[in-house]
Parts: C-alpha cells; sequence; structure tokens
C-alpha cells in the first residue's frame, strides 16, 4: 500500500471531532476524573463483580504460609515448590515448611549458563541476526522457566529446606546479578564464535567453555554464596500427631478407647513449658537424599496440559519446543495440548483428589494485584473506556496480547449446585500484602479465557490424553514465545 504522508497523518479536522464528542459526553468526564485521580484499574473496578465472588469454596487445600518472591522472576520455581511442599507438610505433618528458592535459583544459572553456551556451539554458523540465534541469545540466564525447567534441576540437584540456604539480596532482586552474567555470557559467546570463525576445533571450543563455567561459578558464588552439599535438617510435628517408625507424623487414635488415662498422645499428657512434640532430625543429608526421602511425589510424573486453540496449534498432539531446555542433558520442554472441557477436567479432578496444581497465566488481564481478583466483571475497562475488548484465547495467543507471563498454584475451587466450578482460589508468590493474605480469587470465566498451562499428574489425565505421551511430538521453533515472568 502506498499512499501520500497527509494521508497517513492524524487529521486536525477529526482531532476537533474526537475532542467534541468527548467533552459533550458527561460519562467521559466522570471517567477522565475517576481515572486520572485513582489510576486506571481502581477507576475501573466494579463492587458489584467484586461482591460476586466471595473467598470461600467449597473445596479448599490447606497450605502453608504464603511466599515471596520479591523482585525477582522466580514464579514458576515458587509454585513448583509450593506444591511439593503441601504435599511434604501434609506427609510428615508438619504445622509449615518452606523450600529453599535460593538453591534452586544458583543452580539455574548455572545450568542456563552452560546451556546457552552449548546453544552458540550447537549454532556457530547462524548469523547473529538470525531469528533462531536472536531467540537463543535473548536471554542467556535471565529468571524466567517453567515445571519442566524445575523438575530437570531436582532430578540433578535436589532440593533443600530454606533454613539450609536462605534469601540473599541478590536472589530476592535478581537485576543487576542476572544483568552483568548475561553480560559476560554474551562475551564468552562472542569469543567462541571469533575463535571458531579462525579455525579452532571442537574440542579447542569446549575445553574453552569450561573454562567460562568457573567465572560464571564465581558470579553465582559471590552473587548468591555458594549451596550447601550436605546439611542438617530438624523440624517439629503437630501436636495432634506421633511419629511411626519411619518417621511418619500420625495422628493421636486415642479418642474411641475408654480409658482416656492410658492414652500416650502428647495432648493428654501433664503440659509443662517444654515442647516436647515429636520430632524430625537429619545430621549431614544431601540435597538428593532429602528430595528422595521427605517428598512423597516424584516430579517426573507431572505432566504440562496446555489449552491453546490456535490452527497452527492443533488439540489432542504432542509438542516439543526446541532449544527450551535450561540443563542442557535434560532435553527440551514438552507439553500436550487439549481442548478446553480436558484441560478443565484435569484441574478438577485434582483438586478433588487433595492436591495442588501448578498453572501458567497471563496475570495483568482485567486483574487487581492488590486486592486479589482475577475476573472481567471487577476489571470493567469496557464501561471505563466506553469501548468492547473482544478478544477471544486465540487471538489473545497469536497476537501476543495475553501469554503466560505468571505462574501460581491453584488450592480451591468453588462448585455451584450444577457441580460446575464458578471460581477457584489462588496461591500467589507476591507476599501477604497482595490479594487477601497472599490469596486471590479468580471467576471461572477468566479461567478460562487466561491460563494456558496445567501441570498435572499423570494419574489425573483420561486415557486418551495419557495415551499422547507415548506419541512423537511436533517439534516448534525457539522463537515460540517463552515469555518473561510476571513479578
Amino acid at each position: 500500500m502506498t499512499t501520500d504522508a497527509s494521508a497517513r497523518a492524524i487529521k486536525p479536522e477529526l482531532l476537533r471531532t474526537y475532542t467534541e464528542d468527548f467533552n459533550k459526553d458527561r460519562a467521559n468526564l466522570i471517567a477522565a476524573d475517576a481515572a486520572v485521580s485513582a489510576g486506571v484499574l481502581k477507576a475501573a473496578t466494579d463492587y458489584r463483580g467484586v461482591r460476586a465472588l466471595p473467598r470461600d469454596f467449597s473445596i479448599e487445600l490447606k497450605q502453608g504460609s504464603i511466599t515471596n518472591q520479591e523482585r525477582s522472576g522466580r514464579c514458576w520455581m515458587f509454585a513448583s515448590l509450593n506444591t511439593l511442599r503441601y504435599e511434604l507438610m501434609h506427609r510428615w505433618n508438619l504445622e509449615d515448611f518452606e523450600f529453599s528458592e535460593t538453591y534452586l535459583f544458583f543452580w539455574d544459572a548455572m545450568e542456563k549458563s552452560n546451556t546457552y553456551l552449548e546453544n552458540v556451539l550447537r549454532t556457530l554458523d547462524e548469523p547473529t541476526d538470525s531469528r533462531l540465534f536472536e531467540a537463543i541469545n535473548w536471554g542467556p540466564s535471565d529468571d524466567g522457566g517453567w515445571w519442566q525447567m524445575f523438575a530437570a534441576l531436582v532430578n540433578k540437584y535436589g532440593l533443600v529446606p530454606k533454613s539450609a540456604y536462605p534469601e540473599s539480596e541478590n536472589s530476592r532482586n535478581s537485576d543487576d546479578f542476572k544483568q552483568y552474567l548475561n553480560s559476560k555470557l554474551r562475551e564468552f559467546a562472542a569469543e567462541l564464535r571469533r575463535r571458531s570463525a579462525a579455525g579452532a576445533g571442537e574440542d579447542e571450543l569446549r575445553t574453552l567453555k569450561d573454562e567460562y563455567m568457573g567465572t560464571v561459578y564465581r558470579i553465582c558464588a559471590v552473587s548468591l554464596g555458594e549451596p550447601p552439599e550436605k546439611f542438617d535438617f530438624f523440624a517439629r510435628t503437630k501436636d495432634d500427631a506421633e511419629a511411626d517408625a519411619d518417621g511418619k507424623a500420625e495422628s493421636c487414635k486415642c479418642e474411641d478407647k475408654s480409658d482416656a488415662k492410658a492414652c500416650k498422645c502428647d495432648k493428654n499428657k501433664d503440659k509443662t513449658g517444654k515442647d516436647e512434640r515429636p520430632q524430625i532430625r537429619e545430621i549431614g543429608i544431601t540435597p538428593l537424599e532429602f528430595y528422595k526421602k521427605y517428598v512423597p511425589v516424584d516430579v517426573n510424573d507431572f505432566v504440562t496440559l496446555a489449552n491453546a486453540p490456535l490452527k497452527n496449534r492443533p488439540f489432542n498432539q504432542r509438542y516439543r519446543i526446541r532449544f527450551s531446555a535450561n540443563v542442557a542433558e535434560a532435553g527440551d520442554m514438552e507439553f500436550v495440548n487439549v481442548p478446553l472441557d480436558v484441560f478443565k477436567k484435569a484441574a478438577l479432578d485434582q483438586l478433588t483428589a487433595g492436591h495442588p496444581i501448578w498453572f501458567a497465566c497471563d496475570c495483568t488481564q482485567f486483574a487487581l494485584r492488590k486486592d486479589g481478583f482475577f475476573d472481567q466483571s471487577v476489571v470493567r475497562v469496557d464501561q471505563l473506556f466506553g469501548t468492547e475488548f473482544t478478544g477471544d484465547k486465540a487471538h489473545g495467543l497469536e497476537y501476543g496480547d495475553s501469554p503466560s507471563n505468571h505462574a501460581m498454584t491453584f488450592t480451591g475451587v468453588n462448585l455451584g449446585e450444577d457441580g460446575k466450578p464458578n471460581r477457584w482460589k489462588v496461591e500467589n508468590s507476591w507476599g501477604k500484602d497482595a490479594g487477601e493474605d497472599g490469596y486471590y480469587v479468580m471467576s471461572d470465566a477468566w479461567f478460562d479465557r487466561y491460563v494456558t498451562e496445567l501441570i498435572i499428574r499423570k494419574e489425573y489425565l483420561d486415557d486418551a490424553t495419557r495415551a499422547l505421551l507415548t506419541t512423537e511430538p511436533v517439534e516448534l521453533d525457539p522463537w515460540q514465545p517463552l515469555t518473561r515472568r510476571c513479578r
């Protein structure tokens, strides 16, 4: 299309029409007063929508204290660890527990750096402005990630409690640490490509890469401190429990006994100031030993389900995204794309069975961060601006308007009289001051529109979906967006 400059410009006579139309409508003036004074989201908040989403749920899981990723892009890691700590707490009858997010953050930085340099070696003949190399070079060791990246780290490095490797200033606020790590990695990439162009062979380049990884380790260790190889673990079970021979805490079974004095449970003992709750103690345990002994689920028994209604991503198909691994030897990320009814049923089945769910969504759309709502009927920007927002899920994904940018955990759902969900309870990782004590409520309509990935235990997949896990995956190009995580 070729037109002259005047045809492309905003015409002055149209601007006069726009301002006349704006000022003669009283609703526009009221909306402008509210939005300019309070901001778009507050001005658009509909109290009727808020009242329609009460914070009670017919199915609700009892979780530990709310966590806080602070100024980092570790939501995927927090959501993953929150799903596992629930299982650990209830297996061992603990009041509360938190894994060390910093521990996996250290190893994720190391592994992403290694994989980036490996990918540079795989693409030495690619021009630096090719779409492939631009995708690889976008964020060599950025914070974001997905469940399968988490699983790869746990399989290789295990897990530790937060007491064994607490937060640091650079895990709470990772920008500076990752900025200079990424800068150094790109310098290394340029040198590897220069050496290759000068005739260096694979052995020489790989030796150089190994030297570079020593610098990467130093940057990570200076920023976060070195991770523990072994640690001591101590925990107390709840008051109404005693530990069995395997260390598992069991509830008191004396309630039905006629002779209450014969009961040996703590709650029937004479109380003193001493904490006599059963203890779990480990001396010098390794992170892998801790994971295998204390976490009652296998991170490999989960599947990524997607609901992406795109013509170029047909449903009931397994997909693999090239160049998407964080741990080089673990393989690229995969997902199964399924229709919404299959997607939602898997979520309901897993929650009903008493297990939380990792999920990813666009956390910015029709959302009140401070008050804790995800719902288009709460954030009425359509009324504020006087225009409908009609894009559907396919539009949001195809045009990049609503890509997945945040991971959280479902810990509850409310079922209506018809047995169908009408709202979902969401555990976030933005601290207790976000939402209501750290929890959000999501309407079912918002779930349908903006939730795009679920991590589901294989046992809660239907037979047809489970069968797809053995099919050959369709490979996707790496520039299919792996978006930045919301913080």
